[in-house]
């Protein structure tokens, strides 16, 4: 199976003209600040000028107020919102209409029910992304863990969804076997310390999630 592949957290021109030739159908950009993978909305879009269209620009928030998405979507000009805070169902459908965007919502799994949380956003979200569940004190994604992908094995859901958490170059192919996963979703996988993509390691994770 050939997934679609969003890299995730790019903050660097290398890194998103990898992204570009290697084939990647979605590109990251995180805008929380405790990320070390954050960028202000002026320095994301001058980015995001190279990106072809058929490629999707992607908004990477936690928990953000009005102000913050309107000032990323004045300069970004995203094509989804992915909301990777605690935003209820409610919150989400508010984003999707003051932005008119499409909306992401990332959901932490550690057990089963974590994952059927999803059907709570089949009204609201356009996709969804399912994420390894970080420490109590931690980053809300992004932090190279894995969850069990058996949890996934099977399911259905009503959205498109992604899978993230923990893939790198070497275990792509086999959680897409695992999980049926149409798009995969990677940030830390791809670096080569917090922060700090490694474009050799984008191509390879790209030709292994097409292989």
């Amino acid at each position: 199976m050939i997934a679609q592949v969003k890299i995730c957290g790019l903050n660097s021109a290398e890194a998103v003209a990898a992204s570009i030739e290697g084939g990647a159908s979605y590109l990251g950009f995180n805008f929380y600040p405790r990320s070390p993978r954050a960028v202000a909305p002026e320095e994301a879009a001058r980015l995001a000028r190279t990106v072809p269209p058929g490629v999707a620009k992607v908004a990477v928030v936690v928990d953000a107020d009005d102000a913050t998405l309107d000032a990323i979507v004045a300069a970004l000009a995203p094509d989804i919102l992915q909301l990777h805070g605690k935003e209820t169902p409610e919150r989400v459908a508010a984003i999707k209409t003051r932005s008119d965007r499409q909306v992401m919502k990332a959901l932490s799994v550690a057990t089963a029910a974590d994952a059927a949380r999803a059907e709570a956003y089949a009204e609201t979200a356009d996709l969804m992304l399912f994420d390894a569940k970080g420490p109590p004190c931690g980053l809300p994604g992004g932090n190279g863990l894995p969850f069990d992908w058996d949890l996934l094995k099977g399911a259905r859901w009503s959205l498109p969804w992604f899978l993230s958490g923990g893939l790198s170059p070497e275990n792509v192919a086999e959680a897409i076997r695992v999980t049926g996963a149409e798009r995969i979703d990677v940030a830390s996988g791809v670096e080569d310390r917090p922060g700090v993509k490694s474009p050799e390691k984008i191509r390879r994770f790209l030709a292994a999630a097409r292989g």
